[in-house]
């Protein structure tokens, strides 16, 4: 069995698209209209996608607090630049629980929390 891909429910595609191309480096591997109103994109360009579903006639977007989705970065220095940079707010970080690991999250369009994590040799 493999995991394949996240569903994320979000209020505007477009928005959420380019939170997840530019700031998190996903690619848009495909984008396609899903019946009236609904709209799919699948980022990422492994085994392991990004489904975001953009639905025009009701909202079910709307996140745990509890929920994150974590992506690895060479430098968390470097990652935090390119966010002050683009104007992304830090929401909490960086942490450093044991001496391997340093991270920080930040909030995407719709406010799920999104880590960025380094791995410290």
């Amino acid at each position: 069995m493999k995991f394949k891909w996240v569903t994320l429910h979000v209020k505007n595609l477009d928005q959420s698209l380019q939170f997840y191309q530019n700031i998190v480096g996903l690619p848009l591997a495909r984008r396609f209209q899903a019946g009236p109103g609904n709209e799919i994109a699948f980022l990422g360009d492994g085994e392991t996608q990004v489904e975001l579903i953009a639905n025009t006639r009701e909202s079910l977007a709307g996140m745990s607090p509890d929920l994150s989705l974590g992506f690895a970065v060479e430098s968390l220095d470097a990652t935090m630049k390119m966010l002050k940079d683009r104007a992304i707010a830090i929401h909490s970080g960086p942490f450093q629980p044991g001496p391997n690991i340093r991270f920080i999250y930040v909030q995407d369009p719709d406010g799920l929390k999104i880590q960025f994590a380094e791995s410290l040799p």
